[in-house]
């Protein structure tokens, strides 16, 4: 049998706040570097910011530099490893949904721009003011190693704060385009709820404009102003990163990958995924298992 990807969950961390936790980046290698610096996905969202070092990060197979003042936002279900220098160092916190959402009525973390999409870049490097988020940052990790009363509800004002001071400057280097600003931008949040939901059956343009009350072109406009992609380039590329996904955290036969997105034909969808990741499906699954899960 082929291995899979370890899912991992906030519990095998720490439990000494539910649902929350936060650690120096290099305690944190030190002591789970088994499980980490391979790759795995989360159940969990996580926040790094590096204040020292080099490397890379990979997440849903794209590479970010490490670098200091570089911070980085997953999702539950997105799949990372580390590739970090020896003297890499930082801030890195985790929290359930519900962590952040029970504290705030009527708010949720997935509407942080940096957690609201896919489609939106994970990495943000700080030019500005970087020692003044890692002094945030480590505000943070010292009330969570404190026992303080109310440290939980401390916390949580306080990554409610962090959040919204990165969402600022998340939103400034992406050229404002990131996020519910205006009419465009809430028609791209529209259009990824609707792929996330459909990319399996519906992989037209025309399936989701219709979906959306406009035209293919308005569509187009939109994701091509916001995005720099055609609307259809967006949909595959979501198709083949479950595909990847699949690949490498499952034990599916090549077929069964295919018939699970919705490709009856596999030839079809082998070159579909070639056109979107440079590799045949099998080539892919391979090069990834030889590297990082033997």
């Amino acid at each position: 049998m082929e291995p899979k990807l370890d899912v991992l969950q906030l519990k095998r961390f720490d439990e000494s706040i539910q649902e929350f936790y936060c650690n120096t980046f290099s305690d944190h290698v030190e002591r789970h570097h088994k499980e980490i610096l391979v790759p795995h996905k989360h159940d969990f969202y996580l926040t790094v910011l590096f204040t020292r070092g080099s490397g890379i990060h990979e997440i849903d197979f794209n590479r970010y530099r490490i670098e200091p003042g570089a911070v980085f936002f997953l999702s539950p279900g997105q799949s990372h490893f580390w590739e970090p220098s020896a003297d890499a160092e930082g801030v890195i916190f985790f929290h359930s949904k519900a962590f952040f959402d029970l504290a705030f009525n009527g708010r949720s973390v997935e509407d942080l721009p940096f957690f609201d999409s896919l489609f939106n870049p994970p990495q943000l490097v700080l030019s500005t003011n970087t020692d003044g988020f890692a002094s945030r940052f480590s505000g943070v990790l010292e009330e969570y190693r404190g026992e303080a009363p109310f440290r939980g509800q401390v916390i949580r004002a306080m990554l409610d704060l962090l959040y919204l001071q990165l969402s600022r400057v998340y939103l400034k280097a992406n050229d404002g385009k990131i996020g519910h600003v205006g009419t465009d931008a809430k028609h791209l949040a529209q259009f990824d709820q609707l792929v996330e939901r459909y990319y399996k059956t519906d992989k037209s343009a025309g399936q989701y404009a219709q979906r959306m009350n406009m035209t293919v072109r308005h569509l187009n406009r939109i994701t091509r102003a916001l995005l720099n992609k055609p609307t259809t380039v967006l949909i595959m590329e979501r198709v083949v990163l479950e595909a990847k996904r699949l690949l490498v955290n499952t034990n599916n036969s090549l077929t069964d990958v295919a018939l699970a997105l919705g490709f009856e034909d596999y030839a079809y969808f082998s070159r579909v995924f070639k056109k979107y990741s440079g590799l045949s499906p099998s080539q892919f699954a391979k090069q990834y298992k030889t590297a990082f899960l033997r």
